[in-house]
C-alpha cells in the first residue's frame, strides 16, 4: 500500500482532481493507495507542523498546492519526493535549477499565466467601460508577486489599482471593504491566494453588499462572485497525478520536467448579476464554460 501526503495552504477543493487523476491511472484509494490530507485553510503558520506530521507517517510522496507550501515541506525533507501545483516562479522560488531538469526532490505544474490579470480586468471593463478604480484583494502572508502582476496589469489598462492585503489568522474583510468604499473602488479582483480560499463566499457576499462587480479565480467559482476566470486548478491537480504515478513507479522527481498547465475556464453568475443590476454582454456569455442561472 502506497501512502501519499497532501498539504494545501488553502482549502482541499482541488484535491478531488488529483485523486481522480490517480484513480484514472489505476490507483484506487484504500486498495493500492492511501491519502493523508492536511489543509491549512489560510493559516500558513500551520504548514511546518503539517509537514512534520506527514513525514512522520512514512509517506512515499507529498503532493502540495502553492509555493509557500512547497517551501515548508522542502525545509522538512530533502529526500521524500514532492509534487506541486500553483507555483508562479519555480526557479525564482528556489525550487528548481532548471524547468527541464529540476534536480532535487521537487517537480510539478506551474499554473501562472502572465496574461490572466489583464484578461480578468478586461472582463470587468466589458461590464463597465468607464472603470477607473479597482480593488485587488491579496494575502499578506505570501509573496507580493501576484498582487504586483495585477497592479501592473491595471495600470496598463489605465485603471487605478488599490491593493488591499488581509492577514491570517483573522482576516478583517469587513475593514477591507470599508477601505474599498473610501477609495471609491468600482470593481474587485480576488487573488488566488491561501487566505481568500476558505473565506471566498464571505468575500462574494461583501462584494454584493458593497455593489462591487467581482472577478475571482476559477478555483473559487462556487463563491458566488460575478465572474470567475483563470487557469484551471482542477486540470493542474490532474496533471499532478501524472507526476505522482511516474514517481510511485520508480521515476525520480528531479528528472521529470516542470510543465505549465494553462487551460482556462470562464464562469458567469447571472444570479449575482441580477443582485448587482449588471447586464452580462452576450459575447461574454457565449465564451463562458459555466453559467449559474
Amino acid at each position: 500500500m502506497k501512502r501519499i501526503g497532501i498539504i494545501v495552504a488553502g482549502s482541499a477543493y482541488p484535491i478531488d482532481g488529483f485523486k481522480g487523476g490517480l484513480r484514472d491511472l489505476g490507483w484506487i484509494e484504500d486498495e493500492g493507495i492511501r491519502f493523508e490530507l492536511r489543509a491549512a485553510e489560510g493559516q500558513l503558520h500551520r504548514l511546518p507542523k503539517f509537514a512534520l506530521e506527514i513525514i512522520s507517517l512514512g509517506v512515499d510522496l507529498i503532493a502540495v498546492i502553492g509555493a509557500v507550501t512547497v517551501r515548508a515541506v522542502r525545509q522538512a525533507t530533502s529526500t521524500i519526493p514532492i509534487v506541486f501545483a500553483v507555483v508562479v516562479e519555480p526557479i525564482g522560488d528556489g525550487l528548481a535549477s532548471n524547468l527541464g531538469h529540476p534536480g532535487g526532490n521537487v517537480t510539478g505544474v506551474t499554473t501562472f499565466d502572465p496574461e490572466q490579470a489583464t484578461a480578468q480586468l478586461k472582463f470587468l471593463k466589458a461590464l463597465n467601460p468607464n472603470l477607473e478604480r479597482v480593488a485587488i484583494l491579496s494575502d499578506l502572508g505570501v509573496s507580493d508577486c501576484m498582487s504586483t502582476s495585477n497592479r501592473d496589469a491595471a495600470r496598463g489598462l489605465r485603471i487605478e489599482p488599490q491593493i488591499i492585503r488581509v492577514e491570517a489568522p483573522s482576516p478583517e474583510y469587513e475593514k477591507a471593504f470599508e477601505a474599498m468604499e473610501r477609495e471609491r473602488a468600482q470593481a474587485l479582483v480576488v487573488l488566488e491566494e491561501p487566505i481568500n480560499q476558505p473565506h471566498r463566499k464571505r468575500i462574494a457576499e461583501l462584494a454584493i453588499a458593497h455593489r462591487l462587480p467581482s472577478v475571482f479565480p476559477v478555483s473559487m467559482l462556487d463563491a458566488g462572485g460575478l465572474i470567475a476566470y483563470g487557469t484551471s486548478l482542477r486540470d493542474a491537480a490532474r496533471q499532478m497525478a501524472q507526476y505522482a504515478d511516474a514517481i510511485l513507479r520508480g521515476e525520480k522527481p528531479g528528472e521529470l520536467p516542470i510543465r505549465a498547465a494553462l487551460s482556462h475556464e470562464l464562469a458567469v453568475n447571472l444570479q449575482t448579476a441580477g443582485q448587482l443590476g449588471v447586464t452580462i454582454p452576450s459575447e461574454m456569455l457565449a465564451k463562458a464554460n459555466h453559467v449559474t442561472r
